[in-house]
Formats: C-alpha cells, structure tokens, sequence
C-alpha cells in the first residue's frame, strides 16, 4: 500500500508548500517520505444517517486511500462512556483522539523552527504521526513524546517501529512533562489544549528554548508560541497559525462529565450591533471577547425558534443572539440585566476601534506564579487571564 501511496504523499507535501504551511525543504521532505496512513489506518468521518442521526461512519485505508492523504482531521477514538453503536460501522460519541489537519502540523513544526540536534517533547503522542515527522527531521534519538493513554501510545510505538523509528514514547500525564527529565528539551510542542501553560513543561525547557502550545481561554483560545526565560516565565504572541485541540485530560478513557448548569429564565432583550454573523466570521475578534470576559463559554444554543449563538456563565447567567431570521439584531438575555452583553460590544467596539487586529498583534505571557495576560502589541492594552 506504501508503494501506492508515494504519490499521494508527494502531492500533500507540496500542496502544503503552495499554502505556505510548509516553507523550508526538510520540512517538505519530511511530509512527503513519511506514510500518514501507516499511522491512520481507520477513522471516523461524520454524517447524517437515514434516520436524521449525526453519526461517525467508520471509514479505512484500505477502502480509500487518498482519503487519508486530504488535508483534513481524522477523527481516531471516541470516548467510550459516550460512543454509541448505530449500526455496523456507525457511532455516536465525543471525540478524544484524531489525525490533525496536515496544513496544521506543518504550520506548527515550522513555528518551532528546530535545528539539527534540538531536542523535542511532543505532548500528545496520538496516532505517531506527528512523532513520525519529527523523527524524520531531527533522528529519533532526539525525540520524546507522551500521551495519557497507553492504547494509543503502544499502537503509535508499533507503527514507528514498522517505519525504522524508535524515539522515547511514555504513557503519563502530558501536563507533568516527560518523567525524569530536568530542563533537557530545546523544543516542546503540545497537540492538545489546556488552560494555562503547566509549569513541568517549563521546567524542562531550557532558557531560551521554544514552546508551542493551544491555550483554551473560554470563548476561544489559539496558538501561542513562547520563549522561556527561566524562573516558570515566558513570553511570546499568539502565532498566525490558528486551530484548535482536544482539551488535555488525566484520564485515559475520555473526558469528566460535566455538570450543568441550569439557566436563568429570560429577562429581556434588545437591539445590538454585535451579531452573530460577525462572531462566527472574525477568529481573532472571538479572542478579543475571550481576552474581555474570562470565564465564559461560547455555545451554540437551539430551540423551536431556531439556532442562536449564545454567551454564558458559571451562574446560569446568558445572552444569545439567532443565527437566522428577522432578529438577527437583537440580543436576548437571562439572569438579570443585559451586562454580559455590553462586555461584549464594548470587546467588539474595542477590537473595531484598534483596527480589527489580527491574533499575531496579540501576546501572551507567563509569569513564574503560574499567572498569565495577553496585550495588544502596537498600543500595550493587557488584560489578565483567570488561573
């Protein structure tokens, strides 16, 4: 099956290239010499079934090769406590392992601008793929990589081996770093998602050394890239590749489950110029409202009127305003006044006012008490992120 899919590895390498994800030559040969579908043999795409149910369809290598070859997520695992068989090759269920989107893993590894000899911590080993890369371009003495769960990680170890690749593979918390390791790693790069950056992974970065992880802040969260200064600090910016990660977890079977929240009864509503159009289209001006209200969520919310968009707190306070129809301007809400919602025109006022900046004029920190901030770059405007 390589020997087919050499082809379709050459033309993902250098459709990458033509996106500028990839944009120096170890990196492009890297892509085109190492087999994504060695590491993704089957996966899960979803789709509607017959019967109006949005289901994961098994899909396999073996049935279509240049499928895996896309440039696209393939979704790998399920969480079980949630995964529900539909029918032979159907499933319903929460995501908690996938294939990241190519044009993603590309534009990361070159963030990392790694040189021969660095040493490299992956944090979310997955399906090996991306260990695979990195093995490709620095050797696989220099790489380390850790996952929580141990299924994934003996599979991922199994196909690293067929490929003549043997890099340091743990199973263990990723958020306490390699085990063993005290400040050895020139690089670590994150695949998955947390909320504040964890001090073991700065601890075993030397100073100077570069780390690349998804920070999830509420409404939103990205990409930053940042440089240890010693001392638990660091600092960087939000970097212009965007995507986002399963969240980290402890445990290896899937995620907690989450407690809700009842919602607080509507108690008025009004005209806004924040729409939900203008939320769903703009990315960095998401990370704006995140940056202006900490600790609140972005949910899609659905009832006999329609679908809207709506913002919420931990106290069972909310605002929404409808995807669709003839109210697309007007702001409903719960839980007392209409204040969540005027914090978030005036972050929408604020980002139009400093020229819609996109996420790359944003910075972030981390300071040695495990506190954080993001500011604008050009004008120095901070705001403080909840620990």
């Amino acid at each position: 099956m390589t020997d087919n899919a050499c082809p379709l590895m050459t033309a993902l390498a250098d459709e990458l290239v033509k996106a500028e994800a990839i944009r120096t030559p170890p990196w492009r040969e890297a892509f085109a010499t190492v087999p994504r579908h060695v590491f993704v043999p089957e996966w899960f795409e979803q789709e509607t079934d017959d019967r109006g149910i949005a289901v994961w369809r098994q899909r396999t290598a073996e049935q279509d090769l240049a499928a895996v070859y896309r440039d696209v997520t393939l979704v790998t695992a399920l969480d079980p406590a949630t995964a529900e068989r539909v029918d032979e090759t159907a499933w319903t269920g929460i995501p908690t392992s996938s294939g990241t989107l190519p044009s993603l893993m590309a534009g990361m590894l070159e963030s990392l601008t790694v040189q021969d000899g660095h040493r490299v911590l992956e944090i979310g080993t997955g399906t090996g793929y991306n260990a695979a890369l990195l093995c490709a371009r620095l050797g696989d003495a220099d790489v380390s990589s850790v996952d929580v769960d141990a299924a994934l990680v003996d599979a991922a170890r199994a196909r690293l081996a067929n490929l003549g690749y043997e890099p340091h593979l743990l199973a263990c918390d990723g958020t306490q770093g390699y085990p063993g390791q005290q400040a050895s790693f020139d690089r670590i790069i994150a695949t998955c998602s947390v909320p504040h950056v964890p001090t073991a992974w700065l601890e075993q970065l030397g100073p100077g050394g570069i780390l690349l992880t998804d920070v999830s802040l509420g409404i939103e969260g990205g990409l930053v890239r940042l440089s240890a200064r010693g001392d638990g600090r660091a600092r960087g910016f939000f970097t212009t590749v965007s995507g986002r990660f399963m969240p980290a977890r402890a445990d290896a079977q899937g995620y907690p489950a989450q407690e809700c929240q009842e919602r607080a009864p509507t108690t008025g509503s009004r005209s806004t110029v924040l729409t939900a159009a203008a939320i769903r289209a703009h990315y960095p001006l998401r990370l704006a409202l995140a940056f202006h209200l900490p600790r609140v969520e972005l949910v899609y919310y659905a009832d006999e009127a329609g679908t809207a968009l709506q913002l919420q707190r931990g106290d069972g306070s909310w605002a929404r305003v409808p995807l669709a129809g003839d109210d697309t301007g007007v702001v409903t809400y719960g839980g007392g006044d209409d204040e969540l919602w005027k914090q978030a025109e005036a972050a929408w006022e604020w980002w139009n006012s400093a020229g819609r900046p996109d996420q790359d004029r944003f910075g972030y920190a981390r300071e040695s008490d495990g506190g954080a901030y993001v500011w604008h770059i050009p004008d120095g405007a901070a705001w403080r992120l909840p620990v």
